[in-house]
């Protein structure tokens, strides 16, 4: 008895995707302060919006505003019992960064610990970034 081949092979089986890294993590003060600010907010808020826009003197700032949605392009990160949704656009900026939030007697203001960092203005207002390298 004779088989006659189709021609085709069998399909190979797919390969396993690797786990997406979480774009960004937050301290313990950062998450405490999302919280403060999305139950005090005047209307409802889902969590905040960070974001990179080009603008000062190195060249780029961090973005963060209040969240009345998430977009459906939008990275969803989760941590400490808040949500931070990140602009699609600063997902290479921002990998690995930690989000602090420090405040003294001048000042309140989030923090970013950014491992992207090339350098910062002298204000702080303002700084240079380069997107992650991803591992191929």
């Amino acid at each position: 008895m004779t088989q006659i081949s189709s021609g085709s092979t069998p399909a190979s089986p797919a390969k396993p995707r690797r786990p997406r890294p979480q774009v960004m993590r937050l301290t313990d003060a950062a998450a405490q302060r999302i919280s403060e600010l999305t139950q005090r907010a005047d209307s409802e808020i889902v969590g905040l919006r960070v974001g990179v826009k080009n603008g000062g003197c190195a060249g780029q700032s961090y973005t963060v505003e209040y969240a009345h949605d998430i977009r459906p392009t939008d990275e969803v990160v989760e941590d400490k019992g808040v949500k931070i949704l990140v602009d699609p656009k600063a997902v290479l900026f921002l990998l690995g960064t930690e989000m602090d939030y420090k405040a003294d007697k001048m000042q309140a203001q989030f923090v970013f610990n950014n491992p992207n960092q090339i350098s910062a203005c002298g204000c702080g207002e303002s700084v240079e970034l380069r997107p992650a390298k991803i591992d191929g």
